[in-house]
């Protein structure tokens, strides 16, 4: 069976929590069902188009895969605190951060890695090559129009690290006449925030620019007594600031050119230790640790339409990615990426396409570990098909990796569906990934080993998924199994004969088990609408049959607003299950965040949110702290025709 309550002497209380959160996803998706047919001809509020399932445009109704869209809206009128926190509240998808909200985070998607997970901003790869993994902190909500999460193994149509899945943001860009947005917030721990941006087009053009600028005071990011005494009292705060320019031009019609750079600035606190010489190397806490991370992402493209049935897209882009991580010795990490992608469509019918991709990515890392530079270059060919034949959907991809250092990867995926009617459709999908070895997994002085190889999945899941009116719910059940792990072996009989490994390296040693179901529900009655998700998570080791570090067997959301005139009222429950982490098992917790928002004037909103009103104590990592109870207050305005 699928998770440990449902085993011979499982514990009372664990399966009680289980069947309470079920309960209630359960109780919205059937309050939903019922009331439906009473709202049939209200209009749906679900965005009716995903790209990220085949990287092309598709209707949600002709997908097969497991994809979740958050819309302009559902972002501005989240009380999340960052990208990683509103992502979080998506089923099959938990959190893992160092603290909270500017300090390091990651994603675990399925119950997969951080470094599992891939992220495309406007369709360009982000992250850091030597840690293997995005920095989510350094990511801001000001900037972002739409984020789409596609959930279970991408590694066919995406490549490398796609093995819990794929993350796709898209900025904003200009259309109709000129627009004016700003928005300024100001909230406890010395909090706030601000962003102003202009969009719009013109005779051809097209153009969106924005900055934004955010700061804390914070609160320390370690507890007193953690384990490896780094615990420093001070406050751990954080200032960001990202600007965004986005520009388009349609030379005649079918045919635009387009370009786009994003720059973020992230200074973050943390605790950390430095230590003295011989002969006993004491250790010092006090220094001012902080991360200091830059990031830009550039690119260009052309997109065409050659004719009706064949339309082309060409991009250039770059991503650098550039921290400075310490007190009074900092390290030096770097990551220089340049991709090119050429991508076909050919629309076979009104219901079919092809999309056919060509792919070149060159990688460059630096860093104060490797002494030297690293490079390594990816050349891939893939090949897709969407397609509906009556009540039936089908959907195959393959694709070709030939990278330079770690060799040849080819990965598939097939899906098929069927329209069971009355708005139900039930699907079925299978897939092989792949995650790349880090430039750290291979070269780090004294742990990485040139010959680590890229760990292999195999993934497959089932769902049905049913939409009416504004009703709407969910569920998948799937299974993923990953092997040749990379991680760090301590027996020196298995690493270079080099005496800096005396401590251990890197291998391929691990093997994972990753299983479960998430649910998802959603309703608008009138005035009031609801939005629940259930993640249920056995996520294990199979050499130990231990379960993997801060993976929560559990976890639920329940949103719920109310609009009355010119008021909207909102309120949202987080519950997350006990993790282990480290040798020892963080508590389980709920959160409640209270908002309201109020049009005072045609343009002008004014915002009020109250963010872990319980003022609950929570360990996200082992021996880290997340804020308490925290107010804002803000203001928003949005203008048409300048």
């Amino acid at each position: 069976m699928f998770f440990d309550c449902m085993a011979p002497r499982a514990p009372l209380a664990a399966c009680s929590r289980y069947l309470r959160d079920l309960v209630s996803l359960l109780t919205v998706a059937v309050a939903a069902t019922a009331l439906s047919s009473a709202q049939a001809q209200t209009p749906t509020r679900l965005p009716q188009v995903s790209v990220i399932a085949s990287r092309e445009p598709l209707p949600l109704e002709q997908i097969t895969s497991d994809v979740v869209v958050i819309d302009e809206q559902r972002i501005r009128h989240s009380t999340a605190d960052s990208i990683e926190d509103l992502l979080r509240r998506e089923a099959g998808v938990q959190l893992s951060r160092s603290g909270g909200p500017g300090h390091a985070a990651g994603i675990l998607l399925r119950g997969a890695s951080t470094s599992s997970t891939l992220v495309l901003v406007d369709g360009v790869r982000i992250g850091s090559a030597t840690l293997a993994q995005v920095e989510f902190e350094a990511i801001s909500l000001a900037q972002i129009e739409r984020i789409e999460v596609l959930r279970g193994p991408g590694s066919s149509l995406y490549g490398a690290d796609a093995v819990g899945g794929v993350v796709l943001i898209t900025t904003k860009r200009g259309e109709g006449p000129a627009s004016l947005s700003g928005h300024a917030a100001f909230g406890e721990y010395g909090s706030r925030e601000g962003d102003v941006g202009i969009s719009g087009s013109h005779a051809g053009f097209d153009y969106a620019a924005s900055i934004s600028g955010e700061r804390s005071r914070g609160v320390s990011t370690l507890r007193p007594g953690d384990q490896f005494g780094n615990y420093n009292p001070d406050r751990d705060g954080y200032r960001r600031r990202t600007a965004q320019v986005r520009l388009g031009y349609t030379i005649t019609p079918g045919h635009r050119v387009a370009a786009s750079v994003i720059d973020t600035r992230l200074n973050s606190q943390y605790d950390g230790s430095e230590f003295g010489g011989p002969p006993d190397f004491a250790q010092d806490p006090t220094p001012d640790f902080r991360s200091r991370l830059s990031t830009q992402v550039a690119s260009l493209s052309y997109d065409g339409v050659i004719n009706p049935l064949w339309t082309t897209r060409l991009q250039l882009a770059l991503n650098e990615d550039k921290s400075f991580d310490g007190a009074n010795f900092p390290e030096r990490f770097l990551t220089r990426r340049n991709q090119y992608t050429w991508q076909n469509v050919l629309t076979l019918s009104a219901r079919q396409q092809l999309v056919t991709v060509i792919e070149r990515l060159e990688e460059r890392a630096e860093s104060s570990a490797f002494m030297v530079n690293r490079q390594r270059h990816n050349d891939a060919v893939g090949l897709g098909y969407s397609g509906q034949f009556g009540s039936h959907l089908l959907s195959a991809d393959v694709r070709r990796d030939d990278n330079s250092v770690y060799g040849n990867s080819t990965t598939g995926r097939l899906g098929y569906g069927y329209e069971l009617g009355h708005g139900l459709t039930a699907r079925a999908l299978v897939g092989t990934t792949f995650r790349a070895p880090s430039f750290n997994d291979l070269y780090f002085t004294g742990y990485g080993v040139p010959d680590v190889r890229p760990e292999r999945g195999r993934s497959g899941e089932v769902g049905l998924h049913w939409r009416g009116g504004d009703s709407q719910a969910s569920l998948t059940v799937y299974r993923n199994r990953v092997r040749q792990l990379i991680n760090y072996e301590p027996d020196r009989s298995f690493c270079p004969s080099d005496p800096s490994y005396d401590f251990g390296c890197a291998r391929n040693v691990d093997r994972a088990r990753l299983k479960g179901a998430t649910l998802s529900a959603g309703h608008r009655i009138g005035a009031l609408g609801l939005r629940g998700t259930l993640d249920l998570l056995s996520a294990k080791d199979e050499r130990s049959n231990g379960r993997l570090n801060r993976r929560a067997k559990h976890q639920s959301t329940l949103d719920a607003d109310y609009r009355i005139d010119d008021w909207a009222l909102g309120a949202t429950l987080v519950t997350v299950g006990s993790r282990p982490d480290g040798g020892k098992r963080l508590g389980g917790y709920s959160t409640v965040d209270l908002q309201a928002r109020w049009s005072f004037m045609p343009r002008w909103q004014l915002e009020a949110k109250v963010l872990n009103v319980t003022d609950r104590d929570i360990e996200p990592a082992r021996d880290y702290r997340s804020p308490g109870r925290q107010a804002w207050l803000g203001v928003r305005y949005s203008g048409i025709g300048l």
